[in-house]
């Protein structure tokens, strides 16, 4: 079994390829029929190799159930990309699926209570008679270790002194020497974001905000802003055509890992800009799932396939089209980070915060052995250099565990939740008892959990609207006492779903025996999806947001030297232990304060935007002939107007007295006139606000 579709087609082709005697292999395909159906004929006709992914199996439930095809067997469960989606819902159900006596015995007829049933099913999960499981992954988090690592003594639970360990390690140390794979962090360059905001319009000293929503909003603000973004398209395209594109003979292809799908959509526009008005011949693709709504960049929802993004994909997979020699850079937001196989990769460009497992599985996407290849870069935004060695550090010779998991921790989980009194024991048993029994309809379902639903989103949205009330009245007490009963409503959920992650893990490993436990994991797994309750979230106006000083510091290229000690994997610790605090809050100038000392460093008058904004723009704005131009012209027009280039000129001059420095470098270079020029057109909004200055003296008049 694989995670992904793309490694189960590799790992179907690598099996036929030493295949020697026909019908011992079949592959589950999508193609060829009802997947349940071929995967159920294949384990009851004897096949010896059957190849599909984790998603396929559970179509397969009902099927293998009716056919006990696994009754009196043996089986080997060959997992790659471990990591994944093994430890979690599906593998327990695969689990129970092979091993079903009891469930047989229902189908024949027999009459078997709830309790066995749940009893049974505990049995099943924790048990692994005539099934040897065998996993493979180059990044094992701390659970897949607990789930498939040997002990030193097998007979013997796991402790701190009898850890969960790999049976076989082929190191990254290892791999590398032998030149199997390459050492990515040999050209690592991070880089520091500095900047400033002011606010214009309107006051900020009254407006009380929660903090962590505030600095999030600002954040995402400047990140999204035009010219952070072309200030690093910029560092990213000409890096690559200078130091990664020539290698392997100019075949050499980059990947951009940027933090979210609508900065995917606002990086591939400015790259696209970008390359076109310099004239390179680069190919880009953005890689992104779903749909992206943003105005700023258009009206009509983004995709991959999107004209506008991608005009040359023409219908193809973008893996395959990024193979083609037209492509050189490659946008990716959630996508693309892990199972991606590209030799040519030989450049990545971070824009993305990156930990432990996840910065070492996104920047391994370079490691990939090629003739010829040898060199590969990492130009970092966001991430420190200590960050990124010590998630590698971790899995450079071999992961291993500090401790193991409590199997106390389900039985703590499950006080807490029933001591919140959101339920009683009466209508958990009357949802498992519909659950379980096999002739019972959805309908079934809905009358028993019904009244829980009904009482527990009741309970929401009265808060919701004393809430209101309360802050209308500006009635503290009542709206914080408000605040605390929705806030301890969500938490209740979360803790739910920390329940069911973690019984789904640990009853793979451990038979707790007492169908309670097992009771919670079915009503809460029910019950999760039905609360609804919304996100309670402040708006932060950030509509008078101005980016006032802007610099990206290069801070040298060096070598993260990899060996000596890596940290162990955590265990969990501590799920399901937060509790409802009340929200910290701040003046929102005072948060834009804060932020601007805390990414200060070291700009200077030099690298103020405010430069352009206020000065330049404000001597444009004076002038009538450029009004009128922007009032009867598309931007595109403007922006080619000589009279447009003869007043920046003329307002460069008038500023030199009081900006001497960037004024004199201004005058001498017509390529940062020609850029000031940009920055007027894009963030600054210049023909925009002519146009409406125009409009509205025209108004005036009238």
């Amino acid at each position: 079994m694989s995670d992904r579709n793309v490694i189960d087609t590799q790992l179907q082709e690598a099996i036929f390829n030493f295949e020697r005697t026909t019908g011992v292999v079949v592959t589950i395909k999508s193609d060829s029929g009802a997947k349940s159906g071929q995967l159920a004929e294949a384990l009851a006709g004897g096949k010896k190799i059957v190849v599909c992914t984790i998603q396929t199996f559970p179509f397969a439930l009902q099927a293998v159930q009716e056919l006990a095809a696994s009754q009196g067997k043996r089986f080997a469960v060959i997992a790659d990309e471990a990591h994944s989606s093994q430890t979690g819902e599906a593998a327990a159900k695969l689990k129970a699926v092979l091993s079903p006596e009891e469930l047989a015995d229902l189908g024949d007829g027999g009459e078997i209570s709830s309790e066995d049933i749940l009893a049974a099913q505990m049995a099943a999960r924790a048990s692994d008679k005539g099934i040897t499981y065998v996993a493979f992954t180059a990044t094992p988090k701390a659970k897949t270790l607990e789930l498939f690592g040997r002990r030193p003594f097998p007979n013997q639970a796991a402790s701190e002194t009898n850890l969960p360990a790999a049976f076989h390690v082929y190191s990254m140390r290892q791999a590398i020497e032998e030149g199997f794979i390459l050492d990515v962090l040999r050209n690592y360059t991070p880089y520091s974001l500095a900047f400033k905001l002011a606010h214009e319009g309107k006051e900020m000293d009254d407006t009380e905000v929660e903090r962590s929503a505030a600095v999030k909003s600002l954040m995402r603000w400047v990140r999204l802003h035009d010219y952070n973004i072309s200030q690093k398209v910029q560092v990213v395209v000409e890096h690559y055509r200078s130091l990664v594109q020539p290698l392997l003979d100019g075949k050499a292809k980059a990947m951009v890992v940027v933090g979210s799908r609508i900065e995917a959509v606002r990086w591939q526009l400015a790259i696209n800009k970008y390359i076109k008005e310099k004239g390179y011949k680069l190919g880009t693709l953005v890689a992104f799932s779903g749909e992206v709504n943003d105005q700023t960049s258009g009206p009509d929802p983004f995709s991959e396939t999107s004209k506008e993004l991608n005009p040359g994909l023409n219908g193809r997979d973008i893996r395959e089209a990024f193979k083609l020699p037209e492509y050189h850079i490659l946008l990716v937001a959630n996508k693309f980070q892990t199972g991606f196989d590209q030799p040519l990769l030989c450049g990545m460009y971070v824009d993305r915060r990156l930990a432990g497992i996840q910065a070492v599985q996104t920047l391994s996407r370079l490691n990939r052995a090629h003739p010829g290849k040898d060199t590969t870069y990492v130009l970092d935004f966001v991430n420190s250099s200590d960050d990124i060695l010590k998630a590698f550090q971790t899995y450079y010779e071999t992961a291993s565990l500090e401790n193991v998991t409590d199997p106390n921790l389900v039985f703590d989980l499950r006080a807490k939740l029933d001591a919140l009194g959101y339920y009683d024991d009466f209508e958990v048993e009357r949802v498992v008892r519909v659950e379980l029994d096999p002739t019972s309809k959805q309908s079934d379902l809905v009358a028993a959990i019904t009244p829980v639903t009904d009482r527990l989103l009741r309970s929401y949205r009265d808060a919701q609207e004393r809430l209101r009330i309360a802050r209308s009245k500006d009635d503290t007490k009542a709206a914080k006492d408000a605040q605390d009963t929705m806030d301890a409503l969500v938490l209740f959920r979360a803790d739910m779903g920390a329940f069911v992650r973690l019984y789904a893990f640990l009853s793979q490993i451990f038979d707790y025996g007492n169908t309670a436990i097992e009771s919670r994991h079915i009503f809460y797994r029910r019950l999760i999806p039905l609360l609804e309750f919304g996100r309670e979230r402040q708006e932060i106006d950030v509509s008078g947001l101005v980016l006032t000083h802007h610099k990206l510091a290069d801070k040298g290229k060096r070598t993260l030297a990899l060996g000596g000690f890596g940290e162990p994997l955590q265990p969990i610790y501590d799920t399901g232990s937060g509790s409802v605090q009340e929200r910290q809050k701040a003046l929102l100038a005072e948060i834009v304060a804060k932020l601007n000392d805390l990414f200060q460093g070291d700009v200077t008058d030099d690298d103020q935007l405010i430069y352009v904004n206020n000065v330049i723009k404000g001597k444009l704005m004076e002038s009538e002939t450029l009004a009128q131009q922007a009032a009867n012209n598309t931007k595109e027009q403007f922006a080619n107007s000589p009279d447009l280039s003869k007043a920046i000129l003329d307002a460069i001059i008038d500023a030199f007295e009081a900006h001497t420095t960037m004024s004199k470098q201004a005058l001498d270079s017509a390529k940062i006139r020609e850029g000031l020029k940009d920055v007027l057109l894009g963030p600054g909004q210049l023909w925009e606000e002519l146009r409406e200055m125009r409009e509205y003296q025209r108004s005036d008049d009238v």
